[in-house]
């Protein structure tokens, strides 16, 4: 199976987006002060330093959609990676009340944005990624996806659709390391290749668990197997997660 055979239409990702709104909101809607500062899936972060990552990548998103349809462009982050980081520390110790309009309003700004292009403006320019607005809004679905699992209130990897599996999958195959090539054999579907090496790694799991770890996220003992001719081998390191940064 190859990822790219299944990239969703425009009207598939805003459906995605929509529903990917609608968890983050229910999320929201169940937090208290305390659960705010609680640790978070991510190492060093809070469920508040996820919630300002969100309210601050929504509004950069948002605003490359809205730059597109007036044929202007910006960088991600006015400041760049020091200003994005400066501001999830100054957002994060919020108050729960704070996070959930904040957060709200950033994400529903942004699935609005992207709602209002018209049919020709999917392929407008935009400056993140040097790609096109389409390419904003699948950054978007990732990130309310992913980041709701990130929050460790409850919804897992185990919750991501298979549509949005192949997609990461693919968005993500850069991750393979040089010299490698993995075939992922999800339990249920046909094999999906990434890389181009010449040392294959065979990964065996659920397609949820597959695209969690190559994510980086971590998945229960067992969740993902690894063989190399035909014998049993720790999981590969990955590349680096593809930065949006780098290539702006």
């Amino acid at each position: 199976m190859r990822t790219d055979a299944a990239a969703p239409s425009d009207e598939e990702i805003l459906d995605a987006l929509r529903a990917a709104a609608r968890g983050l909101h229910d999320e929201l809607g169940g937090l208290s002060d305390d659960s705010v500062a609680a640790p978070s899936e991510l190492p060093g972060w809070t469920r508040g330093h996820v919630l300002a990552h969100i309210t601050g990548i929504a509004n950069a998103l948002a605003r490359q959609a809205e730059l597109a349809r007036r044929g202007e462009q910006a960088d991600l982050y006015d400041g760049g990676m020091p200003a994005r980081d400066a501001a999830i520390e100054a957002g994060a110790g919020a108050a729960a009340a704070v996070h959930r309009v904040r957060t709200g309003a950033a994400v529903d700004r942004a699935v609005g944005a992207f709602a209002a292009l018209a049919p020709s403006e999917w392929d407008t320019p935009v400056r993140f990624r040097r790609g096109v607005a389409r390419d904003a809004a699948l950054a978007l679905w990732r990130e309310l996806v992913i980041h709701r699992s990130d929050l460790g209130t409850g919804c897992t990897q185990q919750e991501w659709s298979d549509s949005f599996c192949l997609h990461l999958l693919g968005f993500l195959a850069p991750r393979v390391p040089e010299g490698l090539a993995f075939e992922l054999r999800p339990t249920v579907g046909a094999p999906i290749h990434l890389g181009s090496g010449s040392d294959v790694v065979v990964l065996e799991g659920r397609l949820q668990d597959l695209a969690a770890w190559l994510a980086g996220r971590t998945t229960a003992h067992g969740g993902v197997r690894a063989e190399c001719n035909g014998e049993a081998v720790p999981l590969p390191g990955l590349g680096p997660w593809p930065s949006a940064m780098a290539i702006m």
